[in-house]
């Protein structure tokens, strides 16, 4: 019997996951990285900044002082305001992302596993002809196709992360359906969606949650990538990746305007990076 399918176990087994990952130093590190920036994007309305679209023309790429903090940039747009907002950008496109590629890649990464035959064969081609191309050119392809915008760019995102999340969990599901507790549920005539539901998909949840905070980092840079092309967030709202593009042309009158996102893009992956280590480790049934 699965540790889902016993009350004791499960609690258990949660309490012995939280232990785990709470001595994991670089794990907790990058929890409190990544709760750092959500609370800074969700009280970007809140904070006493200016308004990142606000222009002054007297203070065209000025360096950090009491009044910018992190300085100005080539209209004169306080950099610290158009940071905060710029984080609730990314971070939307991060997660919302990588919630498009678990609705529409676990689903099918079920079927595949669980049914096989026709269903697998198919999924599977479908699968590797996504996977022939690479996850950044075809990120930006589909996004070019759509149009630039925000939410073009998190669906082009999500679409080329499917892949990813279609393949591993039909991986899980290949492994765990030929597990004991599985087989007496068949042996017992549990329904199909009773024996997904119960025993298979809080099985194949774990290594899913990690993926999914691992490629939360792949997708912020992404959308970096895309809004840095002009695919993604569209000027005058703030993006971490439009504003690079800004920067590129003031490096050496203005350096601050590319450090300032460049060095919140790092933190930010780095975070989502060292969380999603610390949960595979914990997570790891072989660490219990």
């Amino acid at each position: 019997m699965s540790a889902q399918a016993d009350p004791v176990l499960a609690t258990k087994s949660q309490s012995r996951v939280w232990k785990k990952f709470r001595s994991h130093r670089s794990a907790m590190l990058g929890g409190i990285l990544v709760t750092f920036f959500i609370l800074v994007a969700l009280a970007a309305p809140i904070l006493p900044i200016p308004d990142p679209a606000a222009t002054d023309w007297g203070a065209v790429r000025k360096p950090p002082s009491a009044a910018h903090w992190l300085g100005t940039d080539e209209i004169g747009r306080d950099v610290l305001a158009r940071m905060v907002w710029g984080a609730q950008a990314s971070l939307l496109a991060g997660v919302v992302s990588v919630g498009i590629a678990l609705l529409l890649g676990v689903p099918l990464g079920i079927l595949a596993g669980y049914f096989g035959g026709w269903t697998d064969a198919i999924i599977s081609r479908c699968t590797e002809a996504l996977l022939a191309a690479p996850f950044l050119i075809l990120a930006i392809a589909l996004a070019a196709f759509l149009g630039p915008s925000l939410t073009n760019a998190m669906i082009a995102i999500g679409i080329s992360a499917m892949p990813i999340f279609v393949r591993l969990t039909r991986g899980q599901v290949l492994n765990i359906k030929t597990a004991d507790y599985v087989e007496s549920a068949h042996a017992i005539g549990l329904p199909n969606y009773r024996i997904l539901s119960r025993y298979i998909f809080p099985n194949v949840l774990p290594p899913i949650l990690v993926q999914a905070t691992l490629t939360i980092a792949t997708a912020i840079i992404a959308e970096a990538s895309l809004s840095f092309l002009g695919l993604g967030q569209q000027p005058p709202a703030p993006s971490w990746g439009s504003m690079l593009n800004t920067a590129k042309n003031f490096l050496n009158q203005a350096p601050w305007m590319a450090m300032w996102p460049g060095i919140a893009i790092f933190l930010v992956v780095l975070g989502f990076n060292l969380l999603g280590d610390g949960l595979r480790d914990a997570l790891d049934p072989r660490e219990h």
